[in-house]
């Protein structure tokens, strides 16, 4: 775990821009101490470099936050989707500099302004956001996330967090039990009465993201035992394949 300081000293993120982060939602602390001091670990620090990548392409935080809550983020091909884009940015970097340096052989009153633009990296930029930010399961989320209070949110998160629990305690059977079965047909219902309408196709999705998302694994790991993620991400394989 880092202190709020070191992750500044890290990162080079300023103490009043991480405290910015965890107000709007963005970067929330694992764990914030009796005393109030925030606490950051290896899970929140790669969503902090996910937020630094997506800041240096000039995502707005709104839709960096958007992206990454998707229910449907994959951290593996968001580093695909930044890379190309960061190769675009240099592309059209290097067209600048090659633009700046033509109107200094010709003078100052030569004009290009074909180079300015931008089109590829701002349409390549749009299909990431739509990937992620505009799902019809995000809008869904994002309508019923705002009818409720902070209370309601923070209870409804435990409730589902001990879904996981109860699954976990359900590790010695075989995921393919109707005990383990049932616990994931109630996983989706609860999904879909808090969250949004979770489909076959987004509980498949989900269970992949529970594996491959390592903060989303460690603290479901944290609730049901080592392995509880990989067990859950099974079960669920089995049950949208009836």
């Amino acid at each position: 775990m880092r202190t709020v300081k070191e992750v500044s000293e890290l990162t080079g993120v300023s103490v009043r821009t991480l405290h910015h982060y965890d107000a709007i939602g963005l970067l929330k602390p694992t764990k914030t101490t009796p005393a109030g001091y925030r606490l950051y670990d290896i899970t929140a620090l790669n969503r902090l470099q996910h937020i630094l990548m997506f800041r240096e392409l000039q995502f707005p935080l709104k839709e960096i936050k958007a992206i990454l809550d998707s229910p449907i983020f994959d951290p593996k091909e968001a580093l695909q989707q930044q890379i190309r884009l960061l190769e675009l940015q240099l592309e059209h970097t290097k067209k600048l500099i090659s633009l700046a340096r033509e109107i200094q052989e010709k003078g100052v009153n030569y004009m290009n302004f074909h180079t300015f633009h931008n089109t590829e990296m701002d349409q390549f930029a749009a299909e990431v956001k739509q990937r992620w930010g505009n799902t019809k399961a995000y809008q869904e989320y994002i309508q019923k996330n705002n009818e409720k209070t902070s209370q309601q949110q923070s209870e409804i998160t435990n409730q589902f967090m001990t879904l996981f629990a109860q699954i976990g305690s359900l590790k010695q059977k075989p995921p393919s039990d109707q005990k383990v079965q049932d616990k994931i047909k109630q996983l989706q219902q609860f999904i879909t009465e808090h969250y949004y309408h979770c489909t076959d196709e987004i509980l498949s999705g989900l269970g992949q993201m529970y594996v491959s998302d390592e903060r989303m694994k460690h603290n479901i790991d944290n609730m049901g035992g080592d392995g509880t993620a990989d067990f859950v991400k099974e079960a669920i394989l089995i049950y949208c394949s009836k």
